[in-house]
């Protein structure tokens, strides 16, 4: 049998089930009842949670008899988009194309090079376009480098676009946040802490304007109403009385933000927008 593990613990276990190389991440719960299998399209993978006393064989009849359900699920999940050179990525809301640049100076990091381009066209929609009259999304270093590059500026832009949204809202709803984090996650887009710590995934500023937007009111508004109760929901659309509009493309396209600048290996816990569950 399983040792027991301390409640939140994890362990990743390489499974090949008839062939299936597919790194699970398998959560033992002591409050899971039965087996749960979740294929997440943050993580590009499965996530099973077990009972806390199930064992090994318990878990791989398990799988076993949702193979055929698993690989049907992970066939589904939209391709990883590395942030190489011609790539096509969203930023805030409109399609870009990436170049690599080499070095340059005095052009900063990364800049948006829109003369050529007809217009500046919406993602998704634009994604499937040629990307010859994209704006260029230009990144200065030698290419090895430029990956990361582009992935630290992103993240500057997130924190900055974050900040401002944060404190006009905050301004405006006569609440304070303590502080302010931008971070890789991949269980929500955003989350408010007890202490009054604010916290939101740096993808959105991958997301068009009015989706960070309700992102930041949301999270203040749990600044006054730590719930979702019905106070919590009028002052969100007091706020923003259009909220429904960002809650509405997350649902539709959120889950493929993750694709951007990932890989197909899973690095941490379960997704925000399973593309499915059984049990």
């Amino acid at each position: 049998m399983l040792k027991r593990l301390k409640p939140g613990r994890k362990e990743t276990i390489e499974l090949n089930i008839k062939g299936l190389g597919v790194p699970i991440l398998m959560r033992r719960s002591p409050r899971a009842r039965r087996f749960s299998l979740q294929v997440s399209e943050a993580k590009r993978g499965a996530v099973l949670t077990v009972p806390a006393y199930s064992s090994f064989a318990d878990a791989d009849e398990f799988l076993s008899r949702h193979l055929d359900w698993l690989k049907e699920r992970l066939a589904g999940l939209s391709e990883p988009v590395p942030f190489t050179d011609g790539a096509v990525v969203p930023l805030r809301g409109y399609a870009h194309q990436i170049r690599f640049a080499g070095p340059v100076r005095r052009r900063g990091v990364a800049w948006i090079d829109a003369e050529d381009s007809i217009d500046l066209p919406a993602w998704p929609e634009a994604a499937a376009q040629s990307a010859e009259n994209l704006p260029k999304l230009c990144v200065s270093g030698e290419p090895e480098h430029a990956p990361r590059r582009l992935l630290d500026w992103l993240k500057r832009q997130a924190q900055h676009d974050l900040k401002d949204e944060v404190g006009y809202q905050a301004e405006r709803m006569g609440l304070e946040p303590k502080r302010i984090f931008v971070r890789d996650q991949t269980t929500r887009w955003g989350s408010c802490s007890t202490s009054g710590a604010l916290s939101f995934s740096w993808r959105l500023i991958l997301a068009p304007g009015f989706v960070l937007e309700y992102l930041v009111v949301h999270e203040v508004a749990h600044l006054a109403h730590m719930n979702h109760g019905p106070r919590f929901w009028k002052l969100v659309e007091k706020t923003m009385p259009d909220y429904e509009r960002a809650q509405k493309w997350l649902r539709e396209h959120g889950a493929s933000l993750h694709r951007y600048g990932a890989d197909d290996m899973i690095a941490g816990g379960a997704g925000q927008s399973p593309k499915g569950s059984i049990e």
